[in-house]
């Protein structure tokens, strides 16, 4: 009963987290947009008013005119709307999905011995620490060198780099891609509750009470969202990464990692520079020239091709008594009437008998073969020797007869 509690909890989470993202990328990808496609107004009275740029725009059956305030409108309008719930929201509701899938099963999700073999108690730390300290880090790096915008991103995207490299040496591999997208998503979301909100109001503040308003809040509240647009591709990666085990079970993951991210970066500047009327082909190119890199990278070795000559078939043949052998060590632990590493048999899949092995013949080779998405985390510590052996198995048939 607790594992089904936890996949109504998973799912649920899941279903407001991407709800919420897409409110929060969609706003801001539209004043990303909206920013540089604004137009110097020509009517005069929009000058007297003090408008910086307008646009006009088609949607929905009606004609929308949304105009730019140099500073703002001599008297503050009564509703304001501001941006942030939907930033808040899905932070929230993603790290809540984070502690229910990810920490509450360290041993399963956060922990591959073979990478690096450590406590569910330590796990839980160091990956709650890799997104403080992301933050920390990053803010750091904005205080101190904030007036130059190049050397910002050059540092960032060092860190970043890094940051990737590390988790990849820390984590299993789907939990280090995940935890760097975590951890970037914390960075723009701590931006927007740490420096952009807080500089508005500051701003709004000031003009209520006829004050003179202070520019760095504004220049610093764009620095941090311009920071946010260029993040938004890489993580939106990361959080969809663990449908791909060929990215994250790969040899070389960390460079994988940062390889995609660099990848989004790249595509997201060609959209930025469009909407500013500048085209230039190189970046989607770059963008698409790294994910060939990738591609090229983790491209599985072609498999010999399985005899078909009766004689030499016979002797390829798998015993299926190695087969239930492989099985029974590294995948019943979770996929049992009684596993031992769960309450409940995982997704409901069970692979006590020879039976429920042929039932799912498929899903074992699409999972542990061809994806090396199980076991999770390799947490049974299945070889590649073992793999190949469910495949030959697979390709041959499937048999349950020796």
């Amino acid at each position: 009963m607790e594992g089904y509690i936890l996949d109504w909890a998973n799912m649920l989470l899941r279903w407001v987290h991407v709800i919420t993202a897409i409110a929060w990328i969609g706003s801001s990808f539209y004043f990303v947009w909206l920013d540089n496609s604004l137009t110097k107004p020509i009517a005069p009275d929009l000058k007297e008013k003090g408008v910086d740029g307008e646009l006009w725009a088609v949607h929905g059956g009606g004609f929308y005119n949304p105009q730019k305030y140099l500073t703002a409108p001599k008297s503050l309008p009564e509703n304001l709307h501001w941006f942030y719930w939907e930033s808040y929201s899905t932070w929230m509701s993603g790290f809540a999905l984070l502690v229910v899938l990810y920490l509450f099963n360290a041993s399963t999700f956060l922990i591959d011995k073979s990478v690096f073999d450590m406590s569910p108690g330590a796990a839980v730390g160091f990956a709650v620490s890799y997104l403080l300290i992301g933050w920390i880090v990053y803010d750091s790096i904005c205080r101190l060198f904030g007036k130059n915008d190049r050397l910002v991103g050059i540092l960032v995207a060092l860190y970043i780099a890094a940051a990737a490299f590390v988790a990849c040496h820390i984590f299993s591999g789907r939990a280090a891609f995940l935890l760097t997208g975590a951890m970037v998503a914390t960075i723009m979301s701590a931006n927007v509750l740490v420096w952009i909100i807080p500089g508005q109001r500051k701003v709004v503040a000031a003009l209520k009470a006829g004050q003179p308003v202070d520019p760095i809040h504004g220049k610093r509240g764009k620095q941090r969202s311009v920071h946010n647009t260029y993040f938004t591709l890489p993580v939106l990666f990361a959080m969809l990464s663990n449908h791909y085990s060929m990215t994250y079970a790969a040899k070389n993951n960390w460079l994988v990692l940062i390889l995609i991210m660099l990848a989004g970066v790249l595509i997201r500047q060609f959209f930025i520079l469009k909407h500013k009327g500048k085209i230039n082909v190189l970046w989607p190119a770059a963008g698409v020239a790294a994910l060939g890199v990738v591609a090229v990278l983790i491209a599985p070795q072609p498999r010999p091709v399985v005899a078909s000559n009766g004689a030499e078939a016979a002797a390829t043949a798998v015993s299926f008594t190695k087969v239930q052998e492989v099985i029974n060590t590294r995948c019943v632990q979770c996929h049992a009437e009684a596993p031992k590493m769960m309450p409940t048999a995982a997704k409901g899949i069970k692979l006590d008998t020879a039976d429920e092995i042929k039932a799912h013949a498929q899903l074992i080779y699409q999972q542990a073969v061809q994806q090396k998405a199980m076991p999770l985390g390799n947490v049974t510590q299945i070889t590649d020797d073992e793999r190949a052996l469910l495949g030959q198995w697979f390709e041959g048939g499937a048999k349950t007869t020796n």
